[in-house]
């Protein structure tokens, strides 16, 4: 959802880039995190001719893109009326929290029990990452709100990256992103408890300590709901 190493610009200078990644495939992933950063609001409509400037892109290759972002529910289809950015709802909201909670915490699972010492390596350099960015949000510095975007999935990716199942960690990363969209939506850091929450579940994944994960993920996910609804009132 985050760019990394590689920006739309430079992708758009040539066809394809060195990993194999087309045009089409970078506006995709641009479109996507504008969806998320809700830079493409809730409920907006997709003009066609618009996003193809702004995106400098085809249009039929921007349908190709607005269809695959209709498959992750992020944009709805309306027929002879185009596309809109899928709307926001609490329902939505506390589904998602389910399932996330759901998905993770089976990942977790299994992660825990085939997690190897390089495992552990990536957990650690993942929440350093992480605690660095939230360190510069706590000090009230939010120019790096996209970068703790990044750095809070890569670290709870890298607790359950052992899992072994790249259907569990897709259908994972699809609703994360989802989640993450009301979060940057509610437009504001959850603050301390957060931070604490990331700590301790750091802490206790390298103890593989399975109940006790489990337990501080729900919380951190409950924490997350309530932080949303007390922040937005359209929810």
């Amino acid at each position: 959802m985050a760019k990394k190493s590689t920006t739309l610009e430079a992708l758009l200078s040539s066809p394809e880039n060195e990993l194999g990644q087309t045009v089409s495939d970078a506006v995709f992933r641009q479109m996507r995190e504008d969806i998320i950063l809700g830079i493409l609001p809730p409920g907006s409509k997709i003009k066609l001719e618009q996003a193809r400037q702004r995106y400098s892109v085809s249009v039929s290759s921007l349908r190709e893109i607005l269809y695959r972002l209709t498959a992750e529910n992020l944009v709805i289809a309306e027929g002879q009326r185009g596309f809109e950015v899928s709307p926001v709802s609490r329902q939505e909201l506390m589904e998602l929290a389910d399932l996330r909670i759901l998905l993770e915490c089976h990942a977790i699972e299994l992660s825990f029990a085939a997690g190897d010492l390089e495992w552990e390596g990536h957990i650690v350099a993942a929440h350093h990452r992480l605690a660095a960015v939230e360190r510069r949000l706590l000090s009230g510095d939010f120019s790096r709100t996209i970068d703790w975007v990044r750095y809070d999935w890569e670290f709870h990716q890298a607790i359950v990256a052992a899992c072994n199942s790249a259907a569990l960690m897709q259908n994972l990363s699809s609703v994360f992103d989802r989640f993450l969209r009301y979060h940057m939506l509610a437009e504001s850091f959850r603050g301390q408890p957060v931070v604490d929450d990331h700590r301790m579940l750091f802490e206790i994944a390298l103890k593989k300590d399975v109940a006790a994960a489990k337990d501080i993920l729900r919380r951190h996910i409950r924490s997350g709901v309530e932080h949303i609804l007390q922040s937005k009132t359209f929810l």
